[in-house]
């Protein structure tokens, strides 16, 4: 019999040897940066936390402008009132949302994630307690390296404080959405919350507390799946941060003031600023890398760099790959951006078509399963249906009731022709048509029951039914 030879695989003098597969999260202390583009990221946030927290706040016409009634299955929003019948103009939203930023992907990459996504700016207002209450990159960093003193224990206390401040009025806020927020702000107030207000407010607050103070990048990083398909939608001209490497290599430390051509280097000193700076701790002259989400702290640090040493800005800047590589100017049409300017164009069109054509009125008409069709005392057939009705506008309406169909049908003389219904009411009606048996030819007619508007015409809406008589002798 033949032996195969083997390897040999004996562990090495010394032992056995284990390898840990896992990589430890490496904490990221960001060092603070001014600038342009911070400057303009101020705005962003600060306007992002604004509107966040004062929408709630605002009415419209005596009522909360913006809420999510969901035990009433009411959705108002300013003017419009929704149902969850009205899923459809969700889904018209959430398109145009994702082809408005797969849009904007394809010119400027991921400004979103750096200037306006909500991750970024509840980290940023987390990093700006943190700089407030344990000091800059460099004190924080002595911080995390010095032993627990009271010092250490009292300013870590006040940033976490700061922290769940900050994300319990950002769960009680975002709770404010989906109940009424004075409502919600008094029952606080007075220790009456019931257990699922309660509840949603603790799990966003800790979601919030969490996300933003500890897990922070990885949430960009691991979680967020857009990071991951952007390279899809990116193009050879599309807007992104990048390092000048013909400009910046090779790489070395200075004199300020001094020529670099002469020294046989690069502009760039290796001060490494741009990887301080950066929120996800890349260094932006490795190349363009999924975990840059393009905040341009960066180009502010390196620009500050540049200023002090005395030589021009923009080693790295906003540019596109193309015109890093040729020197070409940015390309801004191209097929692939015109396709979604298409796509986006015709979805808003549409949706502003069909919420332009919405009447705020339902109307159902469910027959009686119960009895088909009945003959009176009076030899006349009956025929029972229950109308649902529902005002969907924001203002009180009154409704008449008519019949369209066969002239020999039509509606009991006891049902009240018309009847009035508060904002966002829904009434079950009971509605029974009758007819002379001797004007019925066939078993089965159509007939629709309208409801209009009675001070304004154009506002109705019909249900269709059926009328059932006996089989003609």
């Amino acid at each position: 019999m033949n032996k195969i030879a083997s390897t040999d695989i004996s562990p090495p003098p010394g032992g056995p040897v284990t390898l840990d597969l896992y990589a430890q999260r490496q904490k990221i202390q960001v060092r603070s940066v001014s600038g342009f583009f911070q400057n303009i990221r101020v705005v962003t946030i600060w306007g992002m936390l604004t509107v966040f927290m004062a929408l709630p706040w605002m009415t419209w016409k005596g009522r909360q402008a913006l809420l999510f009634d969901l035990p009433g299955r009411h959705f108002y929003l300013f003017g419009w009132t929704f149902q969850p019948q009205d899923f459809i103009y969700l889904s018209w939203l959430l398109a145009i949302g994702a082809f408005s930023l797969f849009a904007l992907t394809v010119v400027a990459g991921r400004v979103y994630c750096g200037y306006v996504c909500p991750q970024t700016v509840w980290t940023k207002i987390f990093i700006w307690i943190e700089k407030f209450t344990e000091g800059e990159r460099n004190a924080r960093l002595r911080l995390d390296r010095s032993p627990l003193t009271i010092n250490k224990v009292l300013r870590r206390s006040m940033k976490h404080a700061g922290w769940m401040a900050v994300a319990l009025a950002t769960g009680i806020t975002f709770i404010g959405y989906f109940s009424p927020v004075r409502e919600l702000y008094g029952d606080l107030w007075h220790l009456r919350l019931g257990f699922w207000q309660v509840f949603w407010v603790l799990f966003f607050t800790a979601t919030t507390y969490l996300n933003a103070g500890w897990m922070r990048e990885q949430v960009c990083m691991f979680m967020c799946p857009y990071g991951r398909f952007q390279s899809v939608m990116f193009d050879r001209d599309t807007l992104i941060i990048s390092y000048d490497a013909k400009r910046g290599d090779p790489r070395g430390s200075r004199k300020r003031g001094s020529d670099p051509h002469a020294l046989g280097l690069g502009d760039c000193i290796d001060c490494d600023m741009c990887v301080q700076v950066c929120p996800t701790g890349i260094d932006i002259r490795d190349g363009l890398q999924f975990q840059c989400i393009q905040c341009a702290a960066c180009i502010d640090a390196c620009d500050g760099i540049m200023r002090q040493m005395g030589y021009d800005k923009g080693m790295v800047r906003y540019t596109s790959e193309n015109t890093l590589e040729t020197g070409q100017p940015l390309h801004v049409l191209r097929p692939r951006l015109l396709g979604y300017v298409a796509v986006l164009s015709l979805l808003c069109g549409l949706f502003l078509y069909s919420l332009a054509g919405r009447i705020p009125l339902t109307v159902e008409a469910i027959h009686d399963r119960n009895q088909l069709y009945r003959e009176s005392n009076d030899g006349t057939i009956e025929n029972s249906y229950l109308l649902k009705v529902m005002n969907e506008s924001q203002q009180m309406q009154r409704y008449s009731l008519s019949l369209e169909g066969d002239k020999a049908i039509h509606v009991e003389a006891m049902t009240p022709p018309s009847f009035s219904l508060r904002p966002g009411e829904m009434v079950s009606l009971p509605v029974t048509l009758e007819a002379d048996p001797g004007y019925l030819a066939d078993s089965h007619y159509s007939i629709r029951f309208v409801i209009a508007e009675m001070n304004d015409t154009n506002v109705k809406q019909a249900a269709a039914g059926s009328f059932l008589a006996p089989a003609s002798r």
